[in-house]
């Protein structure tokens, strides 16, 4: 009978039998992103930097003044140029800027663009005089003159005012400002201010304004302004050259004209 003869394999050493996988570093990929990051703001440094300022729009300051406001200069990175920022210290430092942007154009140019407010009418303070635009916000003293062109504000006591800040009565009442405010933009917008001698609200109630030596309106209370400005318009219109007086138009629907 034939014998069978079975071999056994002799045991593997698992410690033999395979390699053990490298194990890689794990602070390689955070240094590779740290290294591509640098890079970049490095690139960026040399390539981005600002070499032409243009400024548009401006006609009461000089663009040396904006762009001096604004706190930029040729050299400065282009991208890290906070331009909102760059704004709000613009506001504050030159009260006649009304709105403005700040444009980055690629690889090197910066433009600043401003819209300019005007001067409209003024207050007394004491032997002052403050100018107003036509949102009551305070540009600053009249210099020699200017006054002579502004429309006087009589009938309110004013605060503290700061200027390129929307000016404050004496009684902080917001709502004579407010309707200051809306009669001067009515004013301004149907192109009256040259005729417009002065604007009273000793009654701030009803306040008034007199029309080019020759007219006293009434306004009566800031509800439907726009429409009796509208109403005054139209009254003016239909004048004489030779008359003189009263156009009241506080009720809001019909406008009455008494002679003097």
């Amino acid at each position: 009978m034939a014998s069978t003869q079975q071999f056994s394999q002799p045991p593997i050493d698992k410690r033999d039998g395979f390699m053990k996988p490298r194990r890689r570093s794990s602070y390689s990929a955070p240094v590779v992103f740290v290294l591509v990051v640098l890079g970049i703001i490095f690139v960026m440094s040399l390539l981005f930097r600002v070499s032409d300022i243009q400024v548009v729009g401006n006609t009461h300051y000089t663009d040396e003044e904006i762009i001096r406001a604004i706190d930029i200069e040729e050299g400065d990175n282009l991208f890290f140029f906070n331009r909102f920022a760059a704004f709000a210290r613009v506001y504050s430092k030159l009260p006649y800027i009304e709105n403005g942007s700040v444009e980055r154009q690629l690889p090197n140019k910066v433009i600043i663009t401003v819209e300019e407010t005007t001067a409209l009418a003024y207050l007394e303070l004491g032997d002052e005089q403050w100018t107003l635009d036509r949102n009551c916000k305070v540009l600053g003293k009249a210099a020699a003159g200017e006054t002579a062109s502004l429309i006087p504000v009589v009938g309110i006591d004013p605060g503290t005012l700061l200027i390129g800040e929307q000016m404050q009565t004496e009684d902080q009442n917001q709502e004579t400002v407010d309707f200051l405010a809306d009669v001067l933009y009515q004013i301004e917008e149907r192109g009256l201010y040259s005729e417009v001698k002065r604007v009273n609200f000793v009654n701030p109630r009803s306040p008034e304004f007199s029309y080019g030596d020759k007219y006293t309106v009434v306004l009566g209370s800031r509800s439907n302004l726009e429409h009796k400005f509208g109403m005054f318009v139209t009254v003016l219109g239909r004048l004489k050259a030779g008359d003189a007086g009263i156009i009241d138009v506080s009720d809001g629907k019909t406008a009455h004209f008494s002679p003097n």
